[in-house]
């Protein structure tokens, strides 16, 4: 069994994660590219700013205070092949962990999993850790004002559990008690509220980042489908094997 689940996922997640990056390179990259420049100049107009309110400061140890500068910032993949390389890396690492996810799902429900039936645990998937979370927190541009990195996790998490619990409540559980029961559970996060930034906007047009939530939801969408049917199929052919 343990062979069969994570043969299932290796696989799928590979050839779901590599899928999904070429879609990314269509997709979101170019919007992220296009979101970048904006960022770099108002990192550069900021900078400029803070150069004229402290000139004294800047002449005496420009080049003490760039340095440490530099040597503060991460390291990033340069532009190219490079960043083409480790976010296929990050997409297919990403993939074999929720095709675990799915995978051990099939094993749970005890029932026949295929192609078609894996894309419904898929979308299933996308409802959970995608759509219902942006519904509060959409994705977002470099640039964007965002509130506080740590809440913001927390509700997620939050969210994905309630969703999850309540879609499983809905599906698997009969009566009308727990169909109320797991639609409350579902708006619960959302009743409270997901943290937001003291204040909105910043340096990208709202326009390219409305573009790029739509764009991301879709490809996520896209995902999971993937993924779905890969692991469903993939299930299904090392079980007749056994």
């Amino acid at each position: 069994m343990f062979r069969r689940i994570f043969a299932t996922a290796l696989l799928a997640g590979f050839l779901g994660g590599l899928g999904i990056s070429v879609v990314h390179e269509f997709t979101t990259t170019p919007l992220i590219l296009h979101a970048e420049q904006f960022e770099n100049k108002s990192s550069a107009s900021d900078q400029k700013r803070s150069d004229i309110r402290n000139p004294l400061l800047i002449l005496a140890h420009g080049t003490a205070s760039g340095a440490a500068k530099d040597a503060e910032e991460a390291w990033g993949p340069a532009n190219g092949w490079e960043r083409t390389l480790f976010t296929t890396i990050a997409n297919i690492i990403t993939g074999v962990g929720f095709a675990l996810i799915l995978v051990a799902c099939f094993s749970l429900s005890n029932g026949t999993v295929n192609g078609r039936t894996g894309v419904i645990w898929g979308m299933a998937g996308f409802g959970v850790m995608s759509l219902a979370p942006a519904l509060g927190l959409p994705p977002e541009v470099p640039g964007a004002l965002t509130a506080e990195l740590v809440p913001r996790q927390s509700w997620w998490f939050l969210c994905v559990a309630a969703t999850a619990v309540g879609l499983w409540m809905l599906v698997y559980r009969k009566g009308v008690i727990w169909v109320v029961a797991g639609i409350v559970l579902m708006a619960m996060p959302h009743i409270v509220g997901a943290p937001q930034p003291a204040r909105t906007g910043g340096a990208v047009p709202p326009e390219l980042a409305g573009h790029f939530a739509a764009a991301s939801l879709v490809t996520a969408a896209i995902f999971w489908s993937l993924l779905g049917w890969l692991s469903g199929t993939f299930w299904q052919r090392f079980g007749t094997r056994t």
